[in-house]
């Protein structure tokens, strides 16, 4: 049976895991969600989403220099202290410091993002699309694409992993965080050039 987008949507709502883990785990079970659900709690991937409400007040910041040209200073926060001293967490955030110096993203987020910013992006979109004589009945799935191309860019959780550009930057996090059991939260950032 062929693994359908809404099918991995409809997983990865129940579980919280991460898009490429549900659509291997669906691969593997052949498009049985419920099988789907099963291989994920074993694999520990299906937490993720109980871990993101708990507080993590505790992490790490670090630093990255390239070629003395670009600057990068990253706060990443974990539940305990005992996790920021992890030799995995602290590979974690030097590689998300060296993936905002490679990509210069302006938000972790896709919350962070101002509404006014997004609606500007919209309506610029928008005009693009009404330029090239498209059908109103298109331009709007044509915006929605362009958008999440938008997010992509100025996003850090939405950027293709630089060391692996098959996950998104969510993806290795969440995988981070099902492997050490505790919350992860890259809180902020700033890049200097």
């Amino acid at each position: 049976m062929a693994v359908t987008a809404k099918m991995v949507k409809e997983l990865r709502e129940q579980t919280g895991a991460g898009m490429m883990d549900c659509k291997k785990v669906l691969t593997e079970t052949n498009g049985d969600i419920d099988k789907a659900v099963d291989l994920l709690r074993e694999k520990g991937l299906a937490s993720v989403a109980k871990k993101a409400g708990r507080i993590a007040s505790e992490g790490l910041v670090d630093s990255y220099i390239h070629a003395g040209r670009i600057g990068v200073l990253i706060e990443v926060n974990s539940e305990t202290d005992f996790v920021a001293k992890n030799e995995e967490f602290k590979s974690f955030v030097k590689d998300m410091a060296m993936q905002v110096a490679a990509v210069n993203p302006q938000y972790v987020s896709r919350e962070e993002v101002p509404a006014e910013l997004v609606e500007h992006e919209k309506e610029v979109l928008t005009e693009q699309a009404r330029h090239e004589n498209k059908p109103e009945k298109i331009i709007e799935k044509m915006v929605q694409g362009r958008l999440e191309k938008y997010y992509e860019e100025i996003c850090l959780l939405d950027q293709h992993f630089i060391k692996d550009g098959d996950l998104k930057v969510q993806d290795v996090l969440n995988n981070l965080i099902a492997k050490i059991g505790e919350n992860i939260k890259i809180r902020r950032f700033v890049r200097f050039e």
